[in-house]
């Protein structure tokens, strides 16, 4: 049992963990490449909305883009344990020039008294 111990300790960790970051690090770069065409994933309606107010609900996020459009879908971000918003969500939009209006109108709007900023959702692939 000593033995065991002894070589586990006597081994060198860079060796290991040399060989792995550098496989990880050439995953990283492949979908780092990968991301330059994330248009693909995101033509440009899905929307990423924080500084959210933990009281903030799905209708009321919804209510307030309404007013540029229609919403298709609303995600906001929920604490698994208490059920309040995190602070972000996600809103689709139903068409590019839809959300091209909601960043330019409500971004920096004020929403249950906290400025909300919004910006089109930039996805990483993966």
């Amino acid at each position: 049992m000593s033995y065991s111990s002894r070589s586990r300790y006597s081994r060198s960790p860079s060796y290991g963990s040399y060989s792995r970051s550098a496989s990880m690090s050439r995953s990283v770069s492949r979908s780092r490449s990968r991301s330059l065409s994330s248009d693909v994933e995101n033509p440009g309606n899905n929307l990423y909305v924080t500084g959210l107010s933990p009281r903030t609900t799905k209708k009321e996020l919804e209510k307030h883009f309404s007013s540029e459009g229609t919403v298709v879908d609303v995600h906001l971000v929920v604490d698994p344990w208490t059920r309040e918003s995190r602070g972000f969500g996600f809103v689709t939009m139903s068409s590019i020039e839809e959300a091209e209006r909601c960043i330019k109108y409500l971004d920096r709007s004020v929403l249950e008294s906290r400025i909300i900023t919004v910006e089109k959702l930039v996805v990483a692939a993966g």
